[in-house]
């Protein structure tokens, strides 16, 4: 009786030791896709990411391999977000932070240009680091609309343009690429980037949908509009135009403890006693409806803190689908900088995704009345 009693509970140890599966991931898709980069000491993440997705529209329209420079357009949309502070008398966002709609209404204002000819880098320097530049210009900003005197001085956006000057570097107005001369919009057009093809799409229940409505979140100084459809479109979306071969970009959250850039997954475990063992082991994740959703954006668990560039599909040796997110944080970060984001994190944690227009199949287009 005992050696039963001792076969069984072996055999239970044995089945439960061999229960847990530690991640095993195969490439379902994988878009070809520039070298991961960091942001260093920035919250400039929404062009890091985003000007990488540019430079895979790049890839995918032109074959050509460009390295885009990010600090040309922080540097024109640090203007344009003074510009909005100011006219809103300091009742306005003034941070690093921004959306990717700003990256393409940079492109639209004020063109693109190589990465060789727009640091915004001192010689010798290798790491971006914006808080004393913000922490300057805030405060000349907010000395302009205090001005006792009670009259803005005409000199205001001199003053802000030549801090930019000191700490990023004068504007491009011309540059030398391969042999030719360029203007930053002409060097647009010769990536062939149109920014007239790209959208954003989202997906809240306070909103139409398939409305365009204005998102309220704190980055959103420039009021950019989003398309808005349902949870199950949103996910559709963005794995149709991957396996269609189109990257996308994606705004999310990335506060939850499940998400993990060391490990380089990001879950949603159906129970928060697996939130640990979940970033080394398949479990069941939690089902994430429209509702649960909202309330998460509600009650401020969802907000819009980080943005990264989707340029994959992979599963793990269960069949669970995986978005492959390129990350800016560097290289030695997870797997080679890249994290692996299950559906049900997408579901609950995304703000928005952007992507070129042809990306969407013709219903939901019709629908959104994109032509």
């Amino acid at each position: 009786m005992k050696k039963i009693l001792l076969g069984a509970a072996f055999t239970f140890l044995s089945i439960t030791s061999t229960s847990a599966q530690k991640y095993q991931f195969s490439t379902v898709k994988d878009i070809e896709d520039t070298e991961v980069k960091s942001q260093g000491r920035t919250g400039t993440c929404w062009s890091f990411s985003t000007t990488s997705f540019l430079e895979s529209e790049i890839i995918r329209l032109t074959g050509k391999n460009i390295d885009l420079s990010e600090m040309y357009t922080v540097r024109n949309t640090y203007s344009d977000k003074a510009n909005n502070y100011l006219y809103r008398q300091g009742k306005a966002q003034f941070s690093e932070g921004g959306l990717a709609h700003d990256v393409i209404n940079s492109v639209e204002k004020y063109g693109l240009v190589p990465e060789q000819v727009f640091t915004g880098l001192d010689l010798g320097q290798d790491r971006h680091n914006h808080a004393e530049m913000i922490a300057v210009l805030k405060s000349m900003l907010d000395a302009y609309i205090k001005n006792p005197a009670g009259e803005l001085s005409p000199k205001w956006k001199q003053s802000v343009e030549s801090v930019l000057d000191v700490y990023l570097g004068k504007n491009k107005k011309e540059f030398t690429f391969e042999g030719k001369k360029y203007t930053p919009k002409s060097f647009a057009e010769y990536v062939k980037i149109d920014p007239t093809n790209y959208v954003t799409i989202s997906s809240f229940e306070h909103a139409k949908k398939y409305d365009q409505f204005i998102l309220n979140i704190p980055d959103n100084f420039s009021n950019g509009a989003f398309y808005n459809v349902s949870l199950d479109e949103l996910v559709a979306v963005t794995e149709d135009a991957i396996k269609k071969g189109y990257t996308v970009e994606l705004d999310c959250d990335v506060s939850e403890k499940t998400f993990s850039s060391k490990n380089g997954v990001a879950v949603i475990p159906a129970s928060s006693t697996e939130n640990e063992k979940a970033l080394t082991e398949i479990v069941e994740e939690r089902t994430i409806t429209p509702s649960l959703r909202q309330t998460e954006f509600e009650n401020f668990n969802t907000t819009d803190d980080h943005l990264m560039h989707i340029v994959g599909l992979v599963k793990d040796q269960k069949g669970n689908t995986y978005f492959k997110v390129k990350n800016s944080w560097g290289k030695n970060q997870g797997n080679q900088g890249y994290v692996y984001m299950s559906v049900p994190y997408f579901k609950l944690k995304t703000i928005s995704v952007l992507l070129h227009k042809d990306a969407i199949a013709p219903k939901l287009k019709n629908k959104l009345n994109i032509k």
